[in-house]
């Protein structure tokens, strides 16, 4: 085979090189200009958006609130169209506090499934957050949850309590004339007053206030009021009062057995699981 020149070399070399495509660009006014392919990766690399898929909130009406919990206060802008159930992850962003933990109040217990805007939240409202983390939680609830079970399984063995002759002698005395207006099969949040007019197993009077921001109940009556830590609160018994089914009598345990029972009558029925839901908080339900 014959020894090829430096002339055949370089025309080999030649070829080879027209078979090469030349990188191109379209990035406007570089044309062929040296540094285009620098231009063309810088390019492409500014055109790509890394998103967490979170929803925008642009454009959105916000509204600027306070979340106070456990003596701190924090400042949040949120969308004026999130749900009760949204606001609890913002506040599980800030506080660290699981939304399975939280009790929200606003005017009440804050429903999950409406809007701020739909339960009229303002510009600086006031949110108090009530909870316990996880540990305060594993501490403290496995012993109330053992006394809740024991007390249904109790109940379910029992004759209806309004029947019970230590409950008749006050449901005996009538419906307090003054007691609040009842409604049957419906469901409201607690009203911004005390219930009142309402009678106690001694068959005098008492009023139930619900101080949310300091998370007791006031039991008043004539003689004194008593302030409850609501967490001291084991379990809530209701049922409704024969032939006034839009009442009800209810137990607050105080302790850990039957004797420890508040017994309050003639509760309006209209706002029997908005008291259990703010004594109890709905994590509590069996």
């Amino acid at each position: 085979m014959a020894a090829q020149d430096g002339s055949e070399i370089a025309e080999m070399d030649a070829n080879v090189t027209k078979k090469v495509p030349e990188m191109t660009c379209d990035v406007p006014g570089q044309g062929d200009e040296a540094g285009s392919e620098e231009a063309c990766l810088a390019d492409c690399e500014s055109t790509a958006v890394v998103t967490n898929g979170e929803e925008s909130d642009e454009g959105k009406e916000m509204v600027d609130v306070k979340i106070i919990w456990n003596k701190n206060k924090y400042d949040l802008k949120i969308p004026l169209d999130s749900t009760g159930a949204k606001l609890k992850e913002k506040i599980h962003n800030l506080t660290g506090l699981p939304p399975a933990m939280q009790k929200v109040m606003y005017k009440g217990l804050l429903p999950e499934d409406k809007t701020l805007g739909e339960i009229k939240v303002t510009n600086g409202a006031k949110i108090m957050v009530v909870g316990s983390t996880i540990n305060d939680v594993l501490a403290v609830n496995t012993p109330k949850e053992v006394i809740q079970q024991e007390v249904k399984a109790e109940e379910n063995k029992k004759e209806p309590l309004c029947r019970q002759k230590q409950h008749r002698k006050v449901l005996d005395k009538g419906k307090p004339e003054d007691v609040m207006p009842s409604f049957k099969g419906t469901k409201e949040r607690l009203p911004t007053v005390p219930l009142s007019g309402m009678y106690n197993k001694s068959g005098g009077k008492v009023r139930l206030t619900f101080k949310l921001e300091q998370d007791q109940m006031w039991i008043g009556t004539k003689e004194r009021t008593e302030k409850i830590p609501m967490g001291s609160i084991k379990n809530v018994v209701t049922e409704a009062i024969e032939g006034h089914e839009d009442y009800h009598m209810m137990a607050f345990q105080l302790g850990p057995t039957e004797a420890s029972q508040y017994w309050v009558y003639w509760v309006p029925a209209q706002f029997v699981d908005a008291i259990k839901d703010t004594v109890l908080g709905k994590w509590q339900y069996f």
